[in-house]
């Protein structure tokens, strides 16, 4: 192969999760929390010359976590790529009792800040290291006006390791052992991980396999729902405790505050993709008369699509990488050269084998300046565009190697817009190479699964997550009830169009059980939009417009999204009208794909 499809995870730490160097790592860690801790305990913030102090401890700080997102990163994808490694949950036990020291002493920083009067604060500021971070300052303070007294919040880190932390723990542990039963036409039956048969059951052209993959994933789900349900409830609970004690009146405030932006830009985007949902109900009952069904079921809706004896593009994994180098390159040689670099020095996990856990992503390693990047490549052309998905995220970390890390902390809502823009550049690409129109079909079709998932599928999870907190707030709910929010969910987000849907969504989704960032859907809607809009700028005026693009993203974690859009496109994102003009976009895609396709009915 010219390019390897496992990531080397030797060059961080090697020898897996019993890497001597890596316990060496932990071990300095400590040392440097203590002086962490020292810095912070001896900064008198009533002297006058208090501004060397603070851009130590903001130093120190650095430091620190970059030495413990180096260690929890490679923990978290060596247990990603090698589910049975049990030691894994107790070296990441061990980082998570340092990062809890590390919020202890913030804590403690966070109400130094908040105790500063506005007037010497702004005189503090004036100091050029601190202005360069004024933004990331100012949020830190503000939080900290929310925090309890210092034992109170030590006392809710050290709860945390055995409450959100757990709960999120337990659900990826009780993934790891399930398997999916699959049996073949000659008898043969194969137990597939989660994340093969995932796979397999939403691309495999066989109808009746993604049947029989379909009912076996909700009966395998089925049988360890008491203990998700548990989980859900327990997690969210939790997390609902812990808002109303930092003076928090609505559940939404916590996702939105993290994703730096307003209540009434979140409106504003569903709303617009309520109002305009109408094509994409319609693509997926033009599908269901082309797969000859009356309906779409669940399993059904990212079925592949071939007229003739036309069937969906198949890549090697070295094809898929030179393809993506190649029209990345048509963009801009920055882009093409960083995914060349990535690929080249096996950043990226892509191996199609059993142990390793669904779904994909992309971390950065703070200390290399590097990113790894974990997937399951299997061939297709959405597997292709995932690849280069995930690229876009490594690529919008490594623009920013160079800012202070106060100025790095973009959210999740805005980290999707690199990706969703790069897997933009390569759809659009794959379709214009289509030989035939037959192959258009295929290939607008693949382009238009991540739409309906941006619109349809999202719009389901926040619809049953917003239902779930509302009735969470007032007790424990049960297992069959959360299954029915979720259907309702379903039916109101797909405009009640599948003939089956899948009421242990929830628990198959990993996102609702994160722990660290709650209402894990609107950010991607939100992503996919706002690239959206930074794409139509680039198709206008595309000479030089790499350049923009990056003075775009290095600022996505220094300002608020409404100010980021207006600084950078010029567009209020309050208003309806932007958000209007990205789904009709793709709208006019679900439109051609019905086109062509009523043509060969």
């Amino acid at each position: 192969m010219k390019y390897a499809d496992t990531w080397d995870l030797d060059a961080i730490f090697p020898g897996g999760t019993k890497s001597q160097e890596l316990q060496e790592k932990l071990h300095n860690l400590k040392e440097e929390i203590k002086e962490y801790q020292t810095l912070i305990i001896s900064w008198n913030v009533a002297e006058n010359n208090s501004q060397e102090p603070l851009k130590k401890i903001l130093h120190k700080e650095e430091s620190v976590e970059k030495g413990l997102g180096q260690a929890r990163t490679f923990v978290q994808m060596w247990h990603d790529a090698y589910t049975n490694d049990e030691h894994a949950n107790v070296v990441m036990g061990q980082i998570i009792d340092l990062l809890g020291e590390v919020e202890t002493y913030s804590t403690i920083f966070s109400k130094k800040l908040v105790s500063i009067s506005d007037e010497a604060w702004q005189t503090l500021l004036e100091d050029d290291q601190l202005k360069e971070v004024a933004f990331a300052l100012n949020e830190i303070r503000d939080n900290g006006k929310r925090l309890l007294s210092e034992e109170e919040e030590k006392l809710i880190t050290n709860l945390n390791k055995d409450g959100l932390a757990a709960w999120s723990q337990l659900y990826d542990t009780t993934v790891s052992i399930i398997t999916i039963p699959y049996t073949d036409k000659e008898g043969n039956t194969t137990e597939y991980s989660v994340g093969q048969a995932m796979n397999r059951m939403y691309a495999d052209p066989d109808p009746e396999v993604r049947k029989q993959l379909f009912d076996n994933w909700e009966a395998a789900w089925t049988k360890y729902a008491p203990i998700f349900a548990d989980t859900l409830n327990h997690l969210d609970g939790y997390r609902l405790t812990l808002q109303k004690a930092h003076g928090r009146e609505n559940f939404l405030e916590e996702p939105l505050e993290y994703n730096r932006m307003s209540e009434e830009t979140l409106n504003a985007m569903w709303q617009a993709v309520s109002k305009h949902k109408q094509p994409f109900i319609a693509l997926l009952k033009q599908k269901a008369k082309i797969l000859g069904m009356d309906k779409l079921g669940w399993q059904d809706v990212d079925a592949p699509v071939a007229f003739g004896d036309v069937k969906p593009p198949r890549y090697t994994y070295d094809e898929a990488c030179d393809f993506v180098i190649e029209n990345f390159a048509s963009f801009g040689p920055k882009l093409a050269s960083f995914a060349k670099h990535a690929l080249e020095n096996r950043w990226v996990e892509a191996e199609d084998r059993p142990n390793k856990r669904p779904g994909g992503y992309c971390e950065e390693l703070p200390e290399s300046e590097e990113s790894r990047i974990f997937m399951t490549f299997t061939g297709s052309s959405n597997d292709t565009s995932t690849l280069a998905h995930e690229l876009g995220h490594a690529f919008h970390s490594y623009v920013m190697r160079d800012l202070p890390s106060l100025n790095r902390n973009y959210a999740m809502n805005v980290a999707e817009t690199a990706s969703t823009f790069a897997e933009t550049i390569i759809s659009n690409a794959t379709i214009a190479k289509a030989k035939t129109t037959e192959e258009k079909i295929t290939l607008l079709n693949t382009k238009l699964e991540n739409a309906t998932a941006m619109f349809l599928n999202i719009h389901a999870r926040f619809l049953f997550e917003k239902s779930f907190y509302e009735e969470r707030s007032k007790g424990i709910v049960s297992e069959q009830r959360i299954n029915e929010l979720m259907v309702n969910a379903q039916k109101e987000a797909y405009g009640d169009s599948l003939s089956s849907y899948h009421p242990h969504f929830w628990c198959s989704k990993l996102h609702f059980f994160i722990d660290d960032v709650p209402f894990y859907n609107f950010p991607y809607t939100f992503g996919y939009l706002f690239s959206l809009g930074v794409y139509s700028e680039y198709l206008k005026n595309p000479e030089g417009f790499e350049d923009k693009y990056i003075a775009l993203l290095r600022d996505t974690g220094s300002m608020k999204v409404e100010d980021l859009a207006m600084k950078h496109l010029g567009v209020d994102i309050t208003k309806l009208d932007f958000w209007e003009a990205g789904v009709q976009l793709i709208a006019k895609d679900a439109e051609e794909f019905i086109s062509l396709t009523n043509d060969r009915l």
